[in-house]
């Protein structure tokens, strides 16, 4: 029986050492944390969005780096493949908007003991609070892993799966160790960078609007004076800056011209309305409320907290009774709602990254089979790679996958 060694607990590393035993391997699932699937756990805001059920295709369209790597993988178990082996362990499942797959439940911790009670069922010696210190190899082929635990030490096994995740939500265990056993293997990784993350900006007014969220916004991004960013959906501002679902595709689709150039963000606060009917939605309001001043104006066009910031930059005198504010103020105020202005000046940190961008160069990867082309029986799979994709279940859906490729190609070796 041949032995295969899965260097951590998280969505890539169960899954694989799963389907590997499933195929009559002898596997050692190790796991530095005090538990499996830390990271997993606080995935999806703690519901866990298992995948996306659309075609093999358009979970391509949606991963961000290196997609053509993965296209052997991802056709190779998509993520209707993905529902059904979820369904197989007794997960039920359900569809929402944005065709995004979570468990019925609600609880990610019933992925994670799906998998769990699966992985003890077949027999997969599964070992907690137990790290890796190096990875063995000898003449370009791997020959086992070296733990801190001094009862276990060594262990030997005919292959090795690095499945240690990147830098993001390094509280859950994701510190870049495989990195580290990358680079000691001989392999390059690429600069890694926080994505999926909310985004600083220069602007202190801000805070003066935290939590609060916009719905049915456009989003706007220019850097460098070209427009490389325009979609509509939701947005929170925070303390710092700007974060919620389209904040985290602009950080994933811009990650390093936003660290290197920055950007010019603007938000259409009335997206339905063009200019002239905003004018009129205006004048309609100013003229129910001709007797307030300005600052008591927008009540009906703005939420509460957004009105002092709109009106300081407008520069429109806060007493000043509507019936006096002029046409060319008033073109203030709605150059304002059609583009209320922000400067980034970087991403949010690891602590609050939903992924990482960067990790263990593919071109030294077989996208088949996930083995590295320089060592011998040594494979990475999930996060730890170079890949990455938006939001919506096409991350965990990578892991997914390159974890049975990997799996599949260990069986058949």
């Amino acid at each position: 029986m041949r032995k295969l060694a899965v260097v951590g607990g998280g969505a890539a590393g169960t899954m694989a050492a799963l389907c590997a035993a499933r195929g009559g391997a002898e596997v050692i699932l190790v796991e530095k944390n005090e538990k499996l699937g830390k990271k997993l756990y606080i995935t999806g805001k703690g519901r866990c969005n298992l995948t996306n059920a659309c075609p093999a295709e358009d979970l391509i369209n949606n991963i961000v780096t290196n997609s053509r790597f993965l296209y052997s993988s991802i056709y190779g178990f998509d993520s209707f493949s993905v529902m059904d082996f979820f369904e197989a362990l007794g997960l039920k499942l359900k569809t929402e908007r944005g065709n995004r797959v979570f468990p019925e439940s609600d609880k990610s911790s019933d992925v994670i003991k799906a998998l769990e009670t699966a992985l003890r069922k077949i027999g997969v010696k599964i070992l907690l609070n137990t790290a890796v210190k190096d990875i063995i190899i000898q003449d370009g082929v791997f020959q086992g892993i070296l733990t801190d635990e001094k009862n276990i030490g060594k262990i030997e096994a005919d292959a090795c799966f690095i499945a240690t995740g990147g830098l993001s939500y390094p509280s859950t265990g994701s510190t870049g160790d495989g990195y580290i056993f990358a680079e000691r293997a001989g392999h390059k990784v690429t600069e890694t960078f926080p994505s999926l993350t909310g985004l600083k900006c220069s602007e202190n007014y801000t805070a003066e609007m935290e939590g609060l969220s916009l719905k049915n916004v456009v989003l706007s991004a220019e850097i460098g004076g070209k427009c490389v960013f325009k979609e509509m959906g939701e947005l929170l501002f925070t303390h710092n800056g700007i974060s919620g679902p389209l904040v985290l595709s602009l950080s994933a689709l811009h990650t390093k011209k936003l660290v290197q150039d920055g950007a010019t963000v603007k938000i259409d606060l009335k997206p339905a309305l063009d200019r002239e009917m905003l004018d009129k939605r205006i004048l309609k309001d100013f003229d129910e409320m001709q007797n307030r001043q300005f600052s008591n104006s927008l009540v009906k066009l703005l939420p509460s907290s957004m009105i002092p910031v709109i009106v300081k930059l407008s520069g429109i005198d806060p007493e000043k009774k509507v019936n006096s504010v002029t046409k060319g103020e008033r073109k203030i105020l709605i150059d304002l709602i059609k583009g209320f202005p922000l400067t980034v000046t970087g991403l949010g940190g690891y602590n609050e990254a939903v992924i990482t961008k960067g990790g263990v160069n593919v071109k030294e990867i077989n996208p088949s089979t996930m083995e590295s082309k320089l060592v011998k029986g040594l494979y990475f799979i999930g996060e730890v790679l170079d890949v990455d994709a938006l939001t919506g279940g096409f991350n965990l859906q990578i892991a997914w996958s390159t974890a049975y490729a990997a799996a599949k190609a260990f069986l058949k070796n």
